[in-house]
This record gives C-alpha cells, structure tokens and sequence, in this order.
C-alpha cells in the first residue's frame, strides 16, 4: 500500500502549532524516522496534513517519542476548518524507542488530518513519521 501521507506524494503540513528550525513540522512527512518534528513545549499541540485530492484513509501510522495522548480529526473540506473527530488514543510511554502506533479508521474520506496532542510524557514531543494507507 502506498503510504498516502508522504510529501513525494503531494500532501503537505500545511499547520502546526510550533516550529523549531532544525526540526520542522513538513519533517512528518518526509518518510523517515530520522527527522521529526519537535514541539515546543505545552499542550496541546497540533499540527494538519493536506492531500492533493479528497482521500480514503483506512490506517494511520504514528511513529513518534513521548506523545501520551492524541486526537484526530478530519474533514473533507477544500478549507481546514470544521474538522469531525475521527479517533482519540493514549500511548504507552517507551524509554528509548519510538512509540509506534497504528490506528484504523472507517475508510472515510479526508482532504486534511489534524493531529492533536493532548499530553505528553514530557514538555517536548516529537512525531518522526505519518503514514496513511487507504
């Protein structure tokens, strides 16, 4: 399956709620887990990922470190605004390794995925990698 979310792909961070120079938010979509974007301490967090066309998404994949509880939510909408939630998980902490989480969805339709971290285990989270298969 094709991992909808990569930027190759023409989707785009077109939001985030902060922005560090060397760890920007346009890093979760790049297809790897050595870059990432990092948060800048609070919560909640967030940041939005645009497809190029309205999408089905049937399975997200978050690969990120010290991110406690996230939220999202979409919309199928040509603006990002009035976003339906669509899934809401708590993490479980890992020490030294990335949190790998898969999330199944209904196989609707989105043109944008927000992603809402709630809480961490830390000020600082960072999310490496988003996938999304249809």
């Amino acid at each position: 399956m094709i991992n909808t979310a990569l930027s190759a792909f023409g989707a785009q961070v077109v939001l985030a709620t902060s922005s560090d120079e060397n760890h920007p938010p346009e890093n979760v979509t790049d297809g790897k887990t050595e870059t990432f974007w990092l948060s800048t301490g609070m919560f909640p967090q967030e940041f939005i990922i645009r497809f190029p066309d309205n999408m089905k998404v049937s399975l997200i994949s978050i690969h990120s470190f010290n991110v406690k509880r996230l939220r999202i939510e979409k919309n199928a909408r040509e603006e990002a605004d009035k976003f339906e939630v669509v899934a809401e998980k708590e993490f479980e902490q890992t020490e030294n390794s990335l949190q790998i989480n898969d999330i199944t969805l209904d196989g609707s339709t989105a043109t944008h995925l927000r992603f809402l971290i709630l809480s961490g285990y830390d000020h600082f989270v960072s999310v490496h990698k988003v996938g999304v298969q249809a």
